[in-house]
């Protein structure tokens, strides 16, 4: 009995074992191939994204002006807000002020920004105080007083009718508005003061929802 025959029970199973254990082992080795190469399919593909997302924000014009250390036009990305432009011109100056502009807004194209000094917003608050206290003098306090159509009023902000201000013509205008419910919207304010909102004008005797609805498109305060 030779060897071969004496262990080729041996043998065959070894030779099972080793074509398994190889198997194994390569499959083993395409699926971690495999894997890698997805994991570096993903990174390029997140990689491109992310570029094409940074060429997706535009540069635009800003002009800058007023009380500002580096006055001028930059060239800013389109997604900055205007404290960001006001950095970029060199911050603001001891003079400024800034409590009437929106720093959070954001940029656009051509866009115009002027940081007025402490005095300018000063004498906007005092020009301010004077038309309201003219456009007070102004107003139909009632159905026996005058309108003087001279008078610069806020009757009409953006083609809509001021409920507060806007004399008995000018609310007859309103849809289902005629002289007697016009007339009832001065006494009311003239008793009760200003509306605080269009909704108030429902608290006006002979107006309800049905009214509102056909004019809350129309009106404001």
């Amino acid at each position: 009995m030779t060897f071969r025959y004496r262990y080729r029970k041996q043998i065959i199973l070894g030779i099972i074992i080793f074509i398994i254990v190889g198997g194994v082992i390569g499959f083993c080795i395409y699926k971690f191939k495999d894997n890698f190469k997805s994991k570096k399919e993903d990174i390029v593909v997140e990689k491109k994204l992310a570029k094409k997302k940074e060429e997706v924000i535009d540069k635009i014009q800003v002009d800058i002006k007023g009380q500002i250390n580096y006055p001028g036009i930059y060239k800013v990305d389109s997604n900055l807000r205007v404290m960001d432009v006001i950095k970029l011109a060199g911050d603001l100056t001891e003079n400024a002020d800034t409590s009437v502009i929106n720093l959070s807004k954001k940029v656009t194209d051509e866009m115009v920004i002027i940081i007025y000094s402490k005095d300018e917003v000063a004498d906007f608050k005092k020009t301010k105080e004077i038309e309201k206290q003219v456009e007070e003098r102004c107003v139909q306090k009632d159905e026996n007083s005058l309108v003087n159509d001279a008078c610069i009023n806020d009757s009409f902000s953006n083609g809509k009718v001021n409920i507060n201000t806007a004399s008995i013509d000018e609310l007859k205008n309103l849809t289902g508005i005629g002289e007697k419910k016009a007339k009832d919207i001065i006494s009311y304010r003239e008793k009760n003061g200003s509306f605080n909102s269009i909704e108030d004008i429902m608290k006006v005797s002979g107006i309800g929802e049905s009214n509102f609805a056909q004019i809350k498109e129309d009106i404001t305060v």
